[in-house]
């Protein structure tokens, strides 16, 4: 019996992340002494804001260590509700609301409830690799669309229509999406909605990056359909990647079902975490995310014109998330792929980005992502050794 056999065929199909490789070597090259600048990893240079800090901590001290109920402390699930109300003047009983570990708990919530094995969901090519891959662990799959710059990298009702089968059970889009940032409006998710619902299908909706749009406010789905299902974290806009802490919005009806299985896969999320994210919705926690946002939306509107005027074709302008997907075929014309060329400047400029591989099949070898989560004076530097690593890159070919 071969070492491979001896591990399940899911397993062996759920692929990594590539920038995992680049991240491995950029570790060793700053522990050797290189001044790596970091544009690869979807996470904010900001810490936790302080009041969340400080109510982890008089948790802690207040030994409320304890495993919760599996769908959240009901303080936090009538906070979100609250919250919910305010931001987007929906009221979402609060019953409907269960907390998880991270964003990821709640798309294995959603998985493990909707899709069973051999069915599939549509979902937008490119988009965020654990999406498909959550879907390949319960025996289900992805149905990849490929979209692009003329669709706003999103699923249309058109793209629907063409690509839905007699195996689809609903679609999973993002807004604002990994790793385009682009935005669904509320008349787009309406018209998604309700193809969807013809179907009998399931819209399932990823707003981990809510909070986090420029000169909008990103509507939820659940403005227009109280019946979807919404993927949410604490990790993105509430600035608690490491706390690992999110939540689903779910139909009532399905709420039971979700309990269950998150009793069996996981108990409940950090109490911890949860305490902790009570403070998320005090109006000084709130400011300050306000402040991050503004500072995300300056870093945007430095790196994108820059970016273009080095020859990186970005041909929508993100409206929310953190990142830039661009487009790098004119670099490529004469050899070389994404991979390299993130390998190039990650070897050379010590400037480490994404490459399109991880997120999807649909164009992947000439597109990379930006992630623009270290300030403007990093994102200079960034820049000058870019340009130089432009000129080594097309030496080279």
């Amino acid at each position: 019996m071969s070492k491979v056999s001896l591990f399940s065929a899911r397993s062996q199909a759920i692929e990594p992340f590539h920038v995992m490789a680049l991240l491995a070597r950029a570790n060793e090259l700053q522990a050797a002494g290189k001044d790596v600048i970091h544009l690869e990893i979807g996470e904010p240079d900001f810490t936790t804001a302080s009041p969340i800090i400080a109510a982890g901590q008089l948790a802690l001290a207040e030994g409320k260590t304890r495993y919760t109920a599996a769908r959240g402390l009901p303080a936090l699930r009538e906070a979100i509700s609250q919250f919910y109300q305010q931001r987007y003047g929906v009221h979402i009983n609060p019953q409907r609301i269960l907390i998880t570990p991270g964003g990821s708990g709640a798309l294995l919530l959603a998985t493990s409830l909707l899709v069973d094995p051999g069915r599939q969901w549509l979902m937008a090519d490119p988009g965020y690799p654990c999406n498909r891959h959550f879907l390949r662990l319960i025996e289900a799959s992805a149905q990849l669309v490929p979209v692009d710059a003329k669709v706003n990298y999103q699923l249309t009702p058109e793209l629907i229509e063409r690509h839905w089968n007699e195996d689809s059970v609903g679609a999973l889009v993002a807004s604002p999406a990994n790793p385009t940032g682009t935005v669904l409006n509320k008349s787009e998710l309406a018209a998604l909605s309700e193809v969807i619902h013809a179907k009998n299908g399931h819209l399932v909706v990823d707003e981990i990056y809510h909070g986090l749009s420029y000169g909008i406010d990103a509507p939820s789905v659940l403005e227009v359909n109280d019946q979807a299902f919404v993927l949410n974290s604490f990790s993105k806009y509430f600035g608690m990647t490491g706390w690992r802490l999110g939540w689903l919005v779910a139909p009532e009806n399905a709420v039971p079902e979700l309990e269950k299985l998150a009793q069996n896969l996981y108990i409940s999320a950090s109490s911890i975490a949860q305490y902790a994210a009570l403070a998320c919705f005090q109006p000084e926690s709130i400011a300050i995310f306000e402040e991050r946002r503004h500072a995300f939306a300056q870093r945007r509107d430095f790196l994108l014109p820059a970016l273009r005027q080095l020859g990186f074709k970005i041909e929508v302008e993100p409206q929310g998330a953190f990142y830039l997907y661009a487009d790098i075929s004119e670099f490529c014309e004469q050899g070389g792929d994404a991979f390299s060329f993130c390998q190039h400047f990650l070897e050379t400029e010590y400037v480490a980005f994404t490459p399109g591989l991880d997120f999807g099949r649909y164009r992947a070898q000439s597109h990379v992502r930006f992630a623009y989560t270290q300030n403007i004076d990093r994102l200079r530097q960034a820049l000058e050794r870019i340009e130089n690593g432009l000129r080594t890159w097309r030496a080279k070919w």
